[in-house]
This record gives C-alpha cells, structure tokens and sequence, in this order.
C-alpha cells in the first residue's frame, strides 16, 4: 500500500482559489497527461481527445441495463423510448460537467470532495460509492456469466467464477498505455453497437411506431405500470461510479494548463462525451426496439430476463444467428463495463482516502465482493435468483446517484471554485433540476422495489 504525496499546483504550497488545500497527486497516476493533443485541425484535435468519453459511455449499456430497456420493449412496444432518449439527455449533461470539473480544477470529483467535506461526511461519500461500484460489479459478473451460459452452455456459476480473470486483461491493458485502453473499449463498444444494427435489420420495426416512442407520452405517468419501469431506465442509466471516473480520465490529455487551452479541451471533451453517449443511445433504444419488434409484437409481453429474450429471438425472426448475435453482445457489453469499473475503484480510493492500492489489489477485493453472493445466489436459486439479484443491484446504484450527483453540480457552480469556467445561471438552473428529478424518482423506485420484494 502506497501514499499518494501531496503536491502543489502553484509552486509556493500554498492553496488555490475556493479550495482548502493544494492540488494532490494525480489519481491514475500512471496515466496523468500521457497521451498528447498537439496537432493541426479541429479534427485532428478531436481524436486526440476522443476515448475518455467512450470508457464512460461503456456504464450506459451495461448489462443492468438491458433488462429495464427488454421489459420496456416487450410490455409496453415503442411507447418507452422517449424515456430512454431523456435519460441520455441528462446523462450528457452531467458527464460535461464531470469533465468540465476535472479539466479546469485538475481534481476528479473524489478529490475535490475530500477538500470540500469533513473528514466524516468524506468517509460516508467514500463507502457508498464503494458499494455502488460492487454493486455495478455484480450486474457486469452476472452478464458476463449469462453471456458464458447462452454461448458456450458453461454453467452459471462456473461463468461467475471465470469472469474473475479478467483482471489479468486490465493490468496487461493499462500497463501497455490509456491508449490502448481506450481501443478495446471503443472495440467493444462498436461491436455491441453492430450486433443490435444486426438484430434491427431482421426484426424489421416499425418506423413511424418508433419516431412516434420518441415523443414524450403523457399516459407514461399516468400508468403506474409504465412509470416503475420508466424510473427503471432513468435509475439504470446514469452511473454514479461514471462522474467520478469521467472527471479523472479527462486529466488524461497533456492540454495546456492556460485559460486558453482549458477551455479548448472543455469543449473537445464534451464532444467526445456526447458523440461516444448517442451510441448509448443508439444501443439501448435499439434493445427496446427489438424487444417491442419481437415480444411485444408477437404477444410475449412478459419477457423480462435476458435468458427469455435469447431463447425467443430467433424462433421469432426466424433468424438462427439471432439469439447467438444478442448473447454476443452481451458478453462484450459486460466485458466492457468490468475494464471502466476497475479505473473507478481506483479513482474513487485515492480521491476520497488518499490510498493506493496496486492494481491487481483493488481488481481483486472489487471482484471478489461481486463473486461471492453472484455464486451463492446462482447455487441456490439458479437463473431466476441471478436475474432478482441484477435488478438489485440497480436498486443499489439508484441510492447512491444523489450523494455523487449533488456534489458535482454544487462544485461546478461555485464561481471561487471554477472561476471563468462556473456554470452560468440557466445551466445552474437545469443541473440541479436534473439532480432533483433523478434524486426523487430514484428515491421513488427505490420504495417500489421495496414494496415488490415485501409483497
């Protein structure tokens, strides 16, 4: 175990402007200002700061996802799609504030928490960010395993405990360079994005049904039905462990510390945010589509569980590649998302507590929280447990949204803090009406949930 050493952003040890404390060493220190942006061009600028957003963008398809966006599909056809397109809207403005946070102030959120608060409420931040992040953990061991299960027939249990090695491919990864990170992940990423291209092409929806899910229906609120499953998606969507990590990577690029060059890599980081958050878009719209196409279309309104929706999909379309392309992509999009959550943990302990762990460490003890009650529940309960235990862990992450969601809008609107680059008053506004709304439905399902599991 290592300390990280503090360090001091103006030379002379003393602290800078709305902060208690001088800068501390940078989290993923290995991969602080690594990769250059010099170079000629917008668009050549823009692909010297491409990456990071894609490795957030990863937590919006996760397999946590995939089983409000299937019920939603499969329950309620097109009509949900407009949730999942506000859902993404929020997203891609509280991920630009998370980069803009970590660019212009050089602290990832932890860190900028741990100079804000008491050591306490420090403490408090720090443990429920670690259960959200095994939390998240968990969902992306029980996809990975399912995607294991559907593909190559390997028992649940035994996929849960396979998954564990994937922490070797991280530490390989990041000690090879970010860069190399971020190829597999936008890897991934395009080949989870092309297998739903795959399955829209042959179930053929409906387009003028599907523009029209686009448009906000007023009877979403109405129905107490397609409201607990439109909180689901807004809940699964945003990830609190992505705020923290997204204002670290960013640091990432060697961008000139000048107001000039802060403001050059604000606005290239939010396009990459953006760009790299439509393809979550286009991904989990496209499961709600399939979903409705096939289930919905067809009378199967109860498909739920993502084992269902492998085993209808291709009797269904009438395709036989069309359930093995789904679980294809499941297995990348739970691979995916165990690669970002490994820098999250890392992130989240040294911003918070000022400890470092070696990586395989911190991979090992995040794993293992999720494998231990993946494996009892698969034992005893069987598929039906692993897929209660899914929706679960979403239920955890939704806590936990508010305490990281709060703190970054309250940062990003403090004018000592930020200086030019604060939040101007409409965006104020908006961000902590966003941070209101996903704090209260959050709040609001959780209770649903609680409900469900008493009754």
């Amino acid at each position: 175990m290592e300390f990280a050493p503090a360090t001091h952003a103006d030379g002379n040890g003393a602290p800078e402007a709305g902060w208690r404390r001088s800068r501390l060493a940078p989290s993923l220190a290995e991969a602080y200002r690594t990769v250059p942006v010099s170079g000629v061009g917008t668009f050549r600028k823009m692909l010297a700061f491409a990456g990071p957003g894609y490795l957030v963008a990863v937590g919006y398809m996760d397999p946590g996802n995939w089983a409000t966006d299937l019920a939603g599909g499969s329950r309620f056809g097109y009509t949900l799609l407009s949730v999942i397109l506000l859902s993404n809207l929020m997203a891609v403005l509280l991920q630009g504030l998370a980069s803009k946070l970590g660019i212009v102030t050089g602290r990832d959120l932890a860190q900028a928490c741990r100079d804000h608060y008491s050591a306490p409420v420090n403490f408090a931040l720090w443990l429920l960010c670690e259960i959200a992040i095994a939390a998240c953990d968990l969902a992306e061991v029980i996809g990975t395993a399912i995607a294991l299960n559907l593909l190559f027939d390997i028992p649940l249990t035994w996929g849960i405990v396979i998954t564990a090695a994937d922490v070797l491919l991280v530490l390989t990864l990041q000690n090879k360079g970010f860069r190399r990170l971020e190829a597999l992940v936008i890897a991934l990423v395009a080949t989870v994005g092309a297998c739903f291209l795959f399955e829209l092409f042959v179930s053929r929806p409906d387009v003028v049904a599907v523009a029209r899910g686009f448009v906000p229906d007023p009877d979403i609120v109405r129905d107490p039905a397609k409201l607990y499953i439109a909180i689901g998606i807004l809940g699964a969507t945003v990830m609190p462990h992505n705020l923290y990590l997204h204002s670290s990577i960013v640091q990432t690029r060697r961008y000139e510390q000048s107001a000039a060059g802060k403001k050059e890599a604000v606005r290239f980081a939010f396009i990459d945010s953006t760009v790299a958050l439509s393809l979550a878009l286009f991904i989990n719209a496209a499961i709600l589509i399939v979903a409705a196409a096939t289930f919905y279309r067809s009378g199967n309104t109860q498909v739920a569980e993502i084992q269902d929706a492998y085993q209808l999909l291709s009797p269904l379309l009438g395709v036989g590649a069309a359930s093995t392309v789904f679980a294809l992509a499941l297995l990348a999009s739970g691979q995916n998302s165990t690669l970002t959550g490994t820098l999250a943990g890392q992130i989240v302990m040294e911003g918070f507590l000022d400890i470092r762990l070696r990586p395989w460490m911190r991979r090992l003890i995040t794993r293992a929280i999720a494998i231990v009650p993946a494996v009892i529940v698969s034992v005893l309960y069987g598929e039906s447990g692993t897929a209660q235990l899914l929706v679960f862990s979403q239920v955890v992450l939704s806590l936990q949204l508010s305490f990281a969601v709060f703190p970054l809008v309250q940062f990003t609107s403090d004018r000592l803090k930020m200086g030019e680059f604060v939040n101007p008053g409409w965006l104020k506004a908006l961000a902590y009406l966003v941070a209101t709304v996903i704090g209260g439905l959050n709040a609001w399902l959780l209770v649903q949930t609680a409900r469900e599991f008493l009754n």
